[in-house]
């Protein structure tokens, strides 16, 4: 920007996006400064660099501005955990399907699992079944992401949403 350009020759566009032409850095800076502007590089790997008089702060705020609807609009994914247990009550089931699909519409993913607790470990179809009962509830808007895994004491499957 303005005197921090070393170059002695640069591409200029003036205020009005037209092109001048290749000029010296000073009569370019110099006629930044006689319309009331800046002097800024755009693009400093061509041969010339371009360069384009504008006023500097005015651009600073329009690209702070753009960056901020860019994040705003943004949504990050997060992955929601929903436990679960072979002895779960209906009411309670519903309630985890119902938080399920709140989360998926929200655009999340949902990590559900379900933990064995003593020895329940030894009826591991039970678990199963409860894991694709709730696979089923929510087929409408949903899909399996990482299939159900057994580890130990622990089961668990990622949904998506469709």
């Amino acid at each position: 920007m303005n005197e921090r350009i070393r170059i002695k020759t640069v591409r200029l566009i003036d205020e009005n996006g037209q092109q001048v032409g290749v000029v010296t850095t000073d009569e370019a800076r110099q006629m930044a400064h006689e319309r009331g502007f800046d002097l800024v590089e755009i693009v400093p790997t061509c041969t010339p660099p371009v360069c384009k008089i504008m006023d500097y702060g005015k651009y600073k705020y329009e690209q702070h501005k753009k960056e901020r609807q860019a994040k705003h609009k943004h949504h990050v994914v997060h992955i929601k955990e929903l436990q679960l247990s072979p002895k779960i009550e209906e009411h309670d089931f519903q309630v985890r399907i119902k938080h399920a699909r709140d989360f998926i519409h929200r655009g999340d993913k949902v990590l559900v699992t379900l933990e064995f607790k003593g020895r329940e470990i030894t009826h591991k179809e039970l678990g199963v079944n409860l894991m694709n009962r709730f696979i089923q509830s929510l087929s409408d808007i949903t899909k399996v992401d990482e299939p159900l895994k057994s580890t130990g004491r622990r089961m668990a499957m990622m949904l998506v949403h469709k």
